[in-house]
């Protein structure tokens, strides 16, 4: 369904329009589509910013239900899976703030980059130690630098759709990128002094 860094096709992004429109005329059918198309994506970003099963289930229901709600608003000139992404953000960093909880969003990223082989227990343990560290370096970053992680590495988002997700310039987002790479960078580099430097050069 997306493509490198978020591009969506012009057939997915038309697609999408249309069953918005739907939408808006009460079509809990077209719902339904963009549900089946879209849940596994605002599931897994709620449970990367909440790191809570049961939130995640409520948030992902929830999304949906507003998207149901303020079909209207929808800027039909802009695609539609930023928009669920902001919906998703928004809901997600409103129960974090309240909750006053910190996320661990790579460690299902970690594996998929560095997925160790089940017949070496060395590289097994030394993949664990990695994740630790490198939930350490992500759980430094400051909220707003860490949501754009989200969106742009796990989410695969383009910086401009990103930026139109959070409402901010991308000029922003590409400077919170600079400034959180550096972050991971420095954070790892001191804890595993070169350890990680293979994962480290993947978030370049």
């Amino acid at each position: 369904m997306m493509v490198e860094h978020g591009e969506q096709s012009a057939t997915v992004v038309q697609e999408d329009g249309g069953l918005m429109a739907r939408v808006c005329h009460g079509d809990i059918d077209a719902l339904g589509a963009l549900y089946e198309r879209y849940q596994v994506q605002v599931y897994r970003t709620a449970m990367a910013i909440t790191h809570d099963e049961r939130m995640a289930e409520d948030i992902l229901q929830e999304v949906f239900l507003r998207v149901y709600r303020y079909a209207d608003s929808f800027d039909d000139t802009q695609p539609f899976e930023p928009w669920i992404y902001r919906i998703t953000v928004n809901l997600s960093y409103s129960w974090t703030n309240k909750a006053k909880r910190w996320v661990n969003i790579f460690q299902d990223t970690l594996e998929r980059l560095r997925a160790p082989s089940r017949r070496d227990p060395e590289r097994v343990a030394e993949s664990r130690e990695e994740c630790v560290i490198l939930r350490r370096a992500i759980d430094g970053l400051p909220d707003s630098h860490r949501v754009v992680v989200i969106l742009y590495y796990l989410e695969d988002l383009s910086v401009s759709e990103v930026a139109y997700t959070l409402g901010v310039p991308e000029g922003t987002i590409k400077s919170r990128l600079y400034y959180a790479r550096e972050k991971l960078r420095k954070a790892i580099a001191d804890q595993e002094k070169g350890l990680l430097s293979e994962v480290v050069y993947d978030f370049t």
